[in-house]
């Protein structure tokens, strides 16, 4: 049986970044970096051994006091029960095994530390994909892989408890950026580093008639004439390393009190 191929090119995924780094336009990771550091902010807990990976470190460097940077490499250099907190910051969209990211990040932790990942979700740059869609098929008649699918919130969540981390939370935040057209996006995309990795995508020039139908339809679709939006969706997932003195949930039934009596209602029966 021939072993299916990973999903991401992790090769040109690294062209890409290196290729970024020249002229970058990081507002993505900024946001994200933000969101973190104000989430840290209301943890009643001072981190000491704290640890981030991510593909940009230029934005991390001097955040946290004694911070361990460290690429997101499909194996992450962290030592076994080493931090207090392991901070996953915009690169688990692109994992081949997202998964196994997070147990890297859970073995890393000490009893009661945090882990927090931050990603792109499902609906980021929903309008590129539906026009990029549409134009190829006009176009060529065909249609490839051009937008990296990425996980709903709620899948994306359960990440958190498949790799083992205890009270987790999944929540998220849109934004939407604006640009004078289509092909202003699609360079913006590429000085992020976030331009297609995928191991099935078409490893030729896209048809300029593709791309200019493509920036048509965006335009046509979502624009209001002089500008266009753009919708990133950055999904924050949050968990602890287990440990025997975190908060527990009941068990199903061991309630001291009715619901219906706390609310000062009637309790009535639901029919069959």
């Amino acid at each position: 049986m021939t072993e299916a191929s990973p999903l991401i090119d992790r090769i040109a995924l690294a062209r890409h970044r290196t290729r970024a780094a020249g002229a970058p336009a990081l507002f993505l990771h900024e946001s994200a970096r933000d969101e973190v550091h104000d989430r840290l902010g209301v943890v009643n807990k001072t981190f000491i051994n704290p640890a981030v990976v991510t593909p940009f470190p230029q934005l991390w460097t001097g955040l946290l006091p004694g911070l361990t940077i460290v690429p997101d490499d499909d194996v992450l250099a962290l030592d076994p029960g080493a931090h207090d907190l392991v901070i996953h910051a915009m690169a688990l969209h692109w994992a081949n095994d997202p998964v196994g990211q997070l147990v890297q990040c859970r073995r890393a932790l000490k009893p009661d530390g945090l882990c927090l990942a931050t990603c792109l979700g499902g609906q980021t740059l929903a309008e590129l994909r539906a026009a990029l869609g549409q134009a190829e098929i006009e176009v060529t008649g065909g249609l490839s892989p051009r937008i990296l699918p990425m996980g709903e919130i709620r899948d994306l969540g359960g990440l958190i408890q498949r790799a083992g981390l205890a009270l987790p939370v999944a929540d998220s935040f849109t934004l939407t950026a604006s640009y004078e057209s289509a092909l202003h996006l699609m360079r913006d995309l590429r000085a992020m580093g976030e331009t297609n990795a995928l191991t099935d995508r078409l490893k030729r020039p896209t048809r300029r008639g593709v791309m200019l139908r493509a920036a048509q339809i965006y335009g046509e679709s979502y624009g209001d004439g002089a500008r266009i939006p753009a919708s990133y969706e950055i999904v924050t997932l949050t968990g602890w390393a287990p440990d025997d003195g975190q908060q527990k949930p009941l068990r199903p039934g061991s309630a001291a009190q009715r619901l219906a009596d706390a609310l000062d209602t009637r309790e009535t029966r639901l029919n069959d």
